[in-house]
């Protein structure tokens, strides 16, 4: 079988290399939600819905999250997602399919809201509307960043969808603890030309920022945004979605790292305008 270029032939080359890890999910952690057969490429690209945008949202419910906080994570999305800065944005597109997935430890990622197909307001606050009344499936556990981010480009690889970008957003208050490291999993993925854009929280660990422009987020345009708390979450996730939806690159102060595919840095503080500026070091607001 030849095997060019593009989405389809991407994604065929990465579950090659991680077919292992691939068949444990569909077996096991994920009960089969995530990956279907795939009976070819030629068949599989015809019957997608072709899209702008394929985006997994990645929610940390690791121990060390309590419910309160959890609950602020959810209520964020949810509002993100009735914001009108959010809804002009989806207009401007071609379609952005979505789903929602929590992650903890190297056994427990969960689907919670499935994919669903946004092209207008109508979806886009029905979306909410799941978000927000969604409850929490995973309660525990340590955190495995490898193992969310491999559950999330199954995701990816496995749904009815054909997007021009792929991205899997991955928020979450601390370092990985346990499982493969997620540099690993971040270069495989980053090879397929998929994205993975992060959203550190800081109220632990102030340095996480640092550690997830090193070692979680890469491939093409990728970012960071940083919320000092989870009360500053809900404006963080927005301007994170209108950038993730859009496509559109942060501004690079004079000096930072060149080229298209450096990562960017933003910080966010509650009701302060956000800040922009050089990976290293990441700019905070004050």
């Amino acid at each position: 079988m030849t095997v060019g270029r593009g989405p389809a032939a991407r994604r065929w080359r990465y579950l090659r290399a991680v077919a292992c890890v691939t068949a444990v999910l569909v077996s096991g952690l994920l009960g089969g939600a995530l990956v279907k057969p795939r009976p070819g490429l030629a068949q599989t690209a015809l019957t997608q819905t072709a899209v702008e945008l394929e985006l997994v949202l990645a929610v940390d419910a690791s121990s060390s999250v309590d419910q309160a906080e959890f609950v602020l994570q959810m209520q964020g999305f949810a509002r993100a997602f009735r914001d009108p800065d959010v809804l002009a944005a989806l207009r401007a597109v071609n379609g952005v399919a979505v789903m929602l997935m929590q992650w903890a430890s190297t056994s427990r990622q969960s689907v919670v809201v499935p994919w669903t197909l946004l092209r207008g307001e109508a979806d886009a606050h029905e979306f909410a509307a799941a978000l927000a009344s969604a409850p929490r499936q995973v309660r525990a556990g340590g955190t495995s960043i490898a193992a969310a981010l491999d559950a999330g480009y199954a995701a990816l690889a496995g749904n009815a969808y054909l997007g021009r970008r792929q991205v899997i957003d991955l928020s979450g208050d601390g370092r990985a603890n346990m499982g493969a490291r997620p540099s690993r999993a971040r270069d495989r993925i980053a090879a397929t030309g998929a994205t993975i854009n992060g959203l550190a929280i800081l109220n632990e660990e102030p340095a996480l920022d640092r550690y997830y422009v090193d070692y979680v987020i890469g491939g093409p345009r990728a970012f960071l945004i940083t919320a000092v708390d989870y009360e500053s979450f809900a404006q963080a996730i927005k301007r994170k979605l209108i950038r993730e939806i859009t496509g559109a690159q942060m501004v690079q102060a004079p000096g930072g790292p060149a080229g298209a595919d450096a990562p960017r840095t933003e910080s966010s503080r509650r009701f302060a305008a956000p800040a922009m500026g050089p990976v290293a070091p990441p700019a905070h607001v004050h």
